[in-house]
């Protein structure tokens, strides 16, 4: 596996086994919401360490646990 995720997967990976955050509803909005803003400092930080390609990625995978978090259990 790379340093930059390629994957959801890889990168759910990093963010709850590599750095122990634990993947949850309010952490996905809040990073998706601060990523969404690219007037902030810290989205700007992002892209130039990154790249917009990835922020996208970032976005989508952000998008896409915020789905999984949201659907209802059997």
């Amino acid at each position: 596996m790379s340093a930059i995720p390629k994957s959801f997967e890889e990168w759910r990976f990093c963010i709850e086994q590599r750095c122990g955050i634990p993947l949850t509803l309010e952490f996905a909005e809040e990073r998706l919401s601060i990523y969404l803003d690219e007037n902030l400092p810290e989205t700007q930080r992002f892209v130039k360490l990154y790249g917009g390609g990835h922020l996208c990625n970032i976005r989508e995978w952000l998008s896409r646990a915020i789905s999984e978090k949201r659907k209802p259990e059997i």
